[in-house]
């Protein structure tokens, strides 16, 4: 190599190095976050019909029949639907529709149904979170792709690529700890729901760790999310355990599992993307949990628009039946519990890159602006054939406060089949919102000395 040359790739090397540097937005378009648009990012004011409210500050009063610890209430119990959705009329609301429901309604349209009510723009966090999301508008970076500069809030409120607004679905605000006991279900193809996983689930978010900033949280392995799952059900499968230790810098993930029948603990040696979870009995891949859980390198992510949207929300009223067969049917989710609303969302498409391999050769996401969760995402196979149609019910929880995932799930429109996780229904404590755990409980150590067999 010349002189000429190598300086010039000297040169180029330190531009790429320093551009990541530079801030995402400006300090006028951060500042839009105290005024047009709510401190996530979301735009505030009302839709031009009216059919979306203006935000104003979200749903954060205590809700009757809400128990610290128990069941949840439904704010919204008395309330009826404006409209509903069949697949008779389901061409009159058809720009309102992923294809994945639309795909729904052509293939159940005898028990298929959507019930759209009354829209509530619920979505809250404490002052801290929007002061750091404030932060983080102005910080947020990457650097060798993973963001940094980022703590304790939205990282791109204001988000300029699919792979920013995906970002923002990742580290959602969850608050700092939670607790979920769940019954996750297989249905077969023909319509019958098997129990595979009973399970308890805590959950700690060191990304919203309150007492830290955004160089302390630099200074420590970057986990988001800890997960540790353990089944006390069914008989065959009690005492099996899971635990997932998520990080910022994917290269570092870590995820481990308790065999009960080696009593060991193993470390899984790649668990993310299109390889099945043992959560779900391995019926789920890793990266459709919550809609979405995975790397993003694989993929080329892209923008679509944002538009406004039917979607799955506010649904304390799918957590209100008793037993979890009140809300399965033969194919699908029980349409009387679930309730449907017009919200704006990000449509975000990801496309495999070249040389990368998954199952889902292209998938499309809808994330809506209030929270940045993506409540449904749909997914086309290697011969463009669409495969998968994800969702995700959330609800409201002012103990948080803000909206939080429930149950989620997914239907395989060509093998017929379905998937729905974390049923909270027959359970006497849902989600709770808890103390924070040790770092040591989410441990592989942990793990082995709480086996059971």
């Amino acid at each position: 190599m010349n002189r000429k040359t190598l300086l010039g790739t000297l040169f180029a090397t330190s531009l790429a190095a320093a551009l990541p540097a530079l801030a995402q937005v400006s300090a006028a378009d951060a500042n839009k976050l105290k005024g047009e648009l709510t401190p996530f990012g979301a735009e505030k004011a009302a839709s031009k019909d009216g059919s979306i409210p203006a935000w104003s500050g979200g749903y954060t009063k205590a809700i009757p029949g809400d128990k610290p610890g128990g069941r949840r209430g439904d704010p919204f119990k008395d309330e009826k639907p404006l409209y509903s959705i069949t697949a008779k009329n389901m061409d009159q609301y058809a720009d309102k529709l992923s294809d994945g429901v639309k795909a729904l309604f052509k293939k159940y349209p005898d028990t298929y149904r959507i019930d759209v009510y009354k829209t509530h723009r619920t979505a809250a966090a404490p002052q801290w979170v929007y002061d750091n999301t404030l932060k983080n508008a102005t910080n947020a970076r990457f650097e060798n792709g993973v963001p940094v500069g980022i703590h304790g809030g939205i990282p791109f409120p204001i988000p300029k690529s699919g792979e920013e607004v995906m970002w923002n679905h990742i580290l959602r605000w969850n608050g700092e700890s939670l607790r979920y006991l769940g019954n996750w279900y297989v249905i077969s193809a023909d319509g019958k729901a098997t129990l595979v996983s009973d399970t308890e689930n805590d959950q700690q978010f060191p990304y919203y760790y309150k007492e830290q900033n955004a160089e302390q949280f630099e200074k420590t392995d970057r986990s988001y999310w800890l997960v540790r799952i353990t089944n006390i059900g069914p008989p065959i499968k009690v005492g099996e355990a899971l635990l997932a230790r998520e990080t910022i810098d994917f290269s570092k993930l870590g995820t481990w599992v308790y065999m009960i029948g080696q009593r060991r603990v193993r470390k899984l040696p790649n668990a993310c993307c299109d390889t099945p979870t043992p959560a779900a009995s391995g019926v789920m891949s890793f990266d459709e949990i919550d809609t979405w859980t995975g790397r993003l390198d694989r993929f080329d992510w892209k923008i679509v628009g944002k538009k406004e949207m039917l979607i799955p929300y506010n649904n304390n009223k799918f957590m209100q039946p008793k037993t979890d067969a009140e809300v399965i049917t033969r194919h699908h989710y029980n349409p009387d519990h679930m309730r449907w609303e017009n919200h704006r969302v990000w449509v975000v498409e990801a496309s495999l890159k070249k040389g990368q391999r998954h199952q889902a050769a292209r998938s499309r996401y809808y994330c809506d602006e209030d929270t940045w969760i993506c409540v449904l995402g749909d997914r086309w196979d290697a011969n463009g054939q669409l495969w998968k149609t994800l969702w995700t019910q959330v609800f409201v929880a002012p103990d948080l406060p803000g909206v939080a995932i429930g149950s989620f799930g997914f239907n395989d429109l060509q093998a017929n089949n379905a998937f729905m996780g974390v049923l909270v229904n027959s359970k006497s404590s849902q989600v709770a919102v808890t103390p924070r755990r040790p770092d040591s409980y989410f441990s592989p150590d942990a793990l082995a000395g709480d086996g059971v067999r």
